[in-house]
């Protein structure tokens, strides 16, 4: 059973009204942190206008910070959850809504920037096209990296 929603090939756009139920549906650990932002149950949460408009603290707030940042800073990550995050990302790092390709910039690749060696954790789980985007980002801030871009 695939993670893109029913109808959707891989490697097309996903409307952005879409971001927040692939979201739940593919990191089920972010469910509680959505029902608390939006003070309603994550299901129902998802589906809203909100959601999709307040993408950017979305993914603060239910991924980056709760899920992602921490699994990419344990010794003892759990390497399934974080294969199914950057699967997440990798949907959506390319999408051409400047709202959605913008919130996967800012509060999900860029946040690798914190601390040091959080690149490093994540480029075994990054797929093509994040990984793309993650050499062109580390180029820009002219940024090198031993065994990713150097």
């Amino acid at each position: 059973m695939s993670d893109v929603p029913t109808g959707q090939n891989p490697e097309e756009e996903i409307p952005e009204e879409q971001v927040p139920p692939l979201l739940l549906r593919m990191i089920p650990e972010s469910a509680d942190s959505i029902a608390e932002k939006f003070h309603e149950p994550a299901e129902t949460a998802v589906l809203t206008e909100d959601a999709a408009v307040f993408l950017y603290e979305l993914l603060a707030e239910c991924f980056t910070t709760p899920v992602l940042m921490p699994q990419l800073r344990s010794d003892t990550p759990d390497t399934k959850l974080l294969t199914r995050c950057w699967d997440f990302v990798e949907l959506i790092v390319d999408n051409p809504t400047e709202h959605v390709g913008g919130a996967v910039s800012f509060e999900v690749l860029d946040q690798l920037y914190l601390d040091s060696g959080l690149v490093e954790a994540a480029w075994p789980y990054m797929k093509e096209r994040t990984r793309a985007r993650t050499l062109q980002m580390l180029d820009d801030a002219d940024v090198r990296l031993r065994g990713i871009n150097w």
